[in-house]
C-alpha cells in the first residue's frame, strides 16, 4: 500500500478533471476499435477507493483522477499486461461521479460539468512498451500509463474551454484544449504527471496575476505529487511561457484548501517536498493517432 492511498493500494488539480440511468457502456459512436470499454460500474468501483478527501474540490481533482486511472490500469494489467488500452466515456464518468458523490447534476463541481458538457472521453494505455522507451534518470516506476483526454472535432464545436479556480492562491484561470495528454508515472511513494500537453493556465490575482496579464497563459508541463500519512498533498508544478519558467510547491488539504509551500512545523512534509524534487528523465514512447 503506497502513500498514494489505494484501498487494497502547484498541481494541475484542474487538469483533469469529469445514476439516474441503468449501467451501460459508452456511446458506440465515441468508441474507437481496439479499446476496452470501462463500464460505469467499474468506474464507480475505482472512484470509491478515493474516500479520505473531497473529490468535488477542484484542487483535489488531479489526485482523484490519478487514483481512479491508476486503480483501473492496475486491474487491467493484472488481467493482461499487453491488453488493449482502456476507454472511459464521458457519460459514464460523469454519472459515476454523481453516484459516488450523491450530487444532482446541477450541483456537480464546475470541472466535472464542463468535462461533461464538452463530451470529453478518456483513453488509458498501460502497456509499458507503449508508454516508456527508456528511463534515463529516475526510480523504477510501479506503474506508467499514457492518458489522452479529448472531445470530437466537429464544425461549430470549440477547440478549448476555460474556467476559474478560486480555491487556489493566487486564483487561477485554467484552459483545457480539445486534445490533452500526459504520462502518469507512479513510483510508489510519489507520482508524476509528465509530458503534459494541452493544458494552460495563469494566475488571475496578486502580483503574479498582473505579470501573467502581460505575458499570457503559461503551459503546464509537469506536476509531481505525494500524500502524507494524514492526507495532505504536496505538489510541485512546472509551467512555461516562452523563456519564462516557473516552479511552485503547494500543499493541498483534504477539504481542498491550498497554500503555497508547506506549513511550518511539518518535517514530514518537508521530506515529501524533497522526495518529489529528485531527478526525473524519461524517454516516452511516441503518441500515435489523431483525435
Amino acid at each position: 500500500m503506497t502513500h498514494f492511498h489505494y484501498k487494497g493500494g502547484l498541481r494541475i488539480a484542474t487538469l483533469l478533471c469529469f445514476f439516474f440511468f441503468l449501467d451501460r457502456p459508452a456511446c458506440a459512436d465515441d468508441v474507437r476499435p481496439g479499446y476496452q470499454v470501462v463500464s460505469r460500474a467499474e468506474i464507480v468501483e475505482a472512484m470509491r477507493q478515493c474516500d479520505d478527501y473531497d473529490p468535488t474540490a477542484t484542487t483535489n481533482g488531479a489526485r482523484f483522477q490519478a487514483e481512479m486511472v491508476a486503480y483501473l490500469a492496475r486491474k487491467a494489467r493484472a488481467r493482461d499486461p499487453q491488453g488493449l488500452p482502456l476507454f472511459i466515456g464521458y457519460e459514464d464518468w460523469f454519472r459515476a461521479f454523481m453516484e459516488v458523490t450523491a450530487l444532482e447534476e446541477d450541483a456537480m463541481p464546475q470541472y466535472a460539468q464542463l468535462s461533461y458538457q464538452h463530451k470529453q472521453n478518456m483513453e488509458v494505455d498501460y502497456r509499458v512498451d507503449r508508454v516508456i522507451r527508456k528511463i534515463k534518470k529516475a526510480p523504477t516506476p510501479e506503474l506508467a500509463v499514457t492518458v489522452r483526454i479529448w472531445w470530437k472535432d466537429q464544425p461549430g464545436k470549440p477547440d478549448r474551454y476555460s474556467y476559474q479556480d478560486t480555491l487556489s492562491t493566487p486564483h487561477l484561470k485554467v484552459t483545457n484544449r480539445r486534445v490533452m495528454s500526459y504520462r502518469l508515472v507512479d513510483f510508489g511513494n510519489w507520482v508524476a504527471y509528465d509530458e503534459i500537453k494541452g493544458l494552460t493556465g495563469r494566475p488571475t490575482s496578486g502580483i503574479l496575476g498582473f505579470l501573467f496579464r502581460i505575458i499570457g497563459e503559461g503551459r503546464v508541463i509537469q506536476t509531481r505529487m505525494a500524500v502524507s500519512k494524514d492526507g495532505l498533498q504536496v505538489y510541485r508544478a512546472t509551467a512555461r511561457k516562452g523563456f519564462f519558467k516557473r516552479r511552485d510547491t503547494v500543499t493541498v488539504y483534504p477539504d481542498g484548501k491550498m497554500e503555497k509551500d508547506v506549513p511550518p512545523g511539518r518535517p514530514d512534509l518537508l521530506e515529501i517536498a524533497k522526495r518529489i524534487t529528485q531527478p526525473l528523465e524519461i524517454d516516452y514512447a511516441k503518441l500515435s493517432g489523431d483525435r
